[in-house]
């Protein structure tokens, strides 16, 4: 059998997509690792766990189906940093984008006035997130591990040096570091001098469709051939537009699971110094612009466990929830929830902002606050949807995956809240079956499209009324978070 393997290393899991030549997922495996936090802001994991569920993940795939692939293409998480030494070994656990404890550094970043330089430079939001700001936080903390590290790599580079003792970096990894001019497809000297490294501590930049075929067997991945080629792939989040066929004028790819992100295709960066949006590549003529939000399923999981107190969550709790507010009216009767419980990234990019219910009153009951949650959560996207239309991007349609898709009424209330048409994309994984496309053009297997177009795609349509209705609510939405801003940094003030 021909199939090409597209496996994405996300931050709770590594993922393999087996995806045939007809362009079509059938078969996949998964492995889960821990994150672990020793101190508040800190997001870390072992690297060695990544990589041993590399190695199962396709050991149970390929062995499943019994025939070697074509070609595995790798996707990856964004913005983790390792410290390595000459021999690709970790000097320090994973740093993970969620990593918030150089949330001071940024901050002093935007107040200077390098931040927007920088912003504009390496297409990057200046955030906490991003290595640049979390090398800088090593360098005036752990001065000794900054030291004596002879690379900062990130968890794609991490295994790709298993796989052939190579340190190279693909394209669209390097343009979310902030560290890389995006449109030069360069190391940025500034950015570096900013970091205070050199370009050799950096790995060296390749293209996204970089293949290597000198993959040599080894004891951790014995049962495949030698000489099967690797395609060094892209970004998760770039790799989720082609995989859901959101890389065409007018289509924007909507993902929520623990988190969220809406990006759009387009052959130029586009800068939003007021929204931060992001500019990252997915191959030599396609930039991916978005923005992330922090609060996605997570916001509605929180709700329904810790304020009603059930440890364990089943499926049923969510159907149940969901069915309930669907008597709510749109606007869940004047109650407006901020979803900022892990701070927000765009278009506020605030680490201090916090969550909030707003407009209780005696008629409200559980149902409202669920509805008005899911309903926060929307909002947060549409603000992120209105940042990249104000900066010129041309968005008629928003291709939908994530958990959140199995809800018809989320789906309705997010197209409500929009104004915008929703097409379900059902794939395997949007990510690992981008990379398996992206190999399928790489190794010349075929030229033509590469998405594999729905035969009868669901397709949502908004209710103009009740969009009507939500453009109300949404303006207090924004101007909420305006009005608690300061109040949100003195509360945050007194954890501190």
């Amino acid at each position: 059998m021909e199939y090409i393997l597209g496996i994405d290393i996300g931050t709770g899991s590594t993922k393999a997509v087996a995806v045939g030549l007809d362009k079509v997922a059938f078969d996949s495996s998964q492995y889960f690792y821990p994150l672990t936090a020793e101190q508040t802001g800190y997001s870390e994991q072992d690297p060695e766990l990544i990589w041993k569920a590399f190695q199962q993940s396709i050991e149970e795939i390929v062995l499943k189906i019994g025939d070697d692939p074509l070609a595995i293409s790798l996707s990856s998480a964004m913005h983790s940093l390792i410290a390595v030494d000459q021999a690709g070994q970790a000097l320090a656990p994973m740093m993970t984008w969620a990593d918030s404890r150089s949330a001071d550094v940024a901050t002093r970043l935007l107040e200077s006035d390098k931040g927007m330089e920088l912003y504009e430079i390496t297409g990057t939001p200046v955030h906490s997130m991003s290595p640049l700001c979390k090398l800088i936080w090593i360098r005036e903390n752990k001065p000794e591990l900054f030291k004596n590290t002879f690379k900062f790599i990130s968890i794609k580079e991490y295994i790709w040096f298993k796989l052939f003792g190579a340190f190279e970096i693909d394209h669209s990894i390097a343009s979310c570091t902030g560290l890389m001019e995006v449109n030069q497809r360069s190391w940025s000297k500034i950015a570096l001098a900013t970091a205070g490294i050199t370009e050799s501590q950096l790995s060296e930049l390749v293209t996204t469709s970089y293949v290597r075929k000198d993959f040599v067997p080894s004891s951790s991945l014995p049962f495949l051939a030698e000489g099967t080629p690797f395609v060094i792939g892209a970004s998760d989040g770039c790799l989720a537009n082609l995989g859901t066929g959101a890389v065409k004028p007018g289509i924007a790819a909507l993902t929520i699971g623990t988190s969220g992100a809406l990006r759009v295709a387009g052959h130029q960066q586009v800068s939003n110094k007021k929204a931060m949006t992001f500019s990252y590549l997915l191959d030599e003529e396609t930039f991916i612009n978005g923005g992330p939000v922090n609060n996605g399923g997570i916001a509605l999981k929180w709700h329904l466990k810790n304020l009603f107190d059930k440890e364990e969550l089943s499926g049923q709790d969510y159907t149940k929830a969901l069915e309930k507010i669907e008597a709510i009216k749109p606007g869940a009767e004047g109650l407006i929830f901020l979803p900022y419980l892990q701070g927000e990234r765009a278009p506020i990019w605030d680490s201090k902002s916090c969550g909030t219910f707003f407009g209780i009153n005696l008629d409200h009951h559980q149902p409202h606050f669920t509805r008005a949650v899911i309903e926060g959560i929307c909002y947060a996207l549409n603000d992120v949807l209105q940042s990249l239309i104000s900066s010129g991007q041309h968005i008629e349609q928003l291709n939908v995956s994530g958990g959140f898709v199995s809800s018809a009424i989320w789906l309705q209330i997010m197209a409500d809240i929009t104004g915008k048409k929703l097409v379900l994309v059902t794939t395997e994984d949007a990510s690992a079956v981008g990379a398996a496309y992206l190999a399928i053009k790489a190794m010349g297997i075929s030229k033509d499209d590469v998405i594999a177009e729905q035969e009868a795609p669901t397709v949502i349509l908004p209710n103009e009324a009740n969009h009507q209705v939500y453009q109300g609510y949404f303006k207090i939405y924004q101007n909420l978070y305006q009005n608690l801003k300061g109040l949100m940094h003195e509360l945050k003030a007194f954890e501190s």
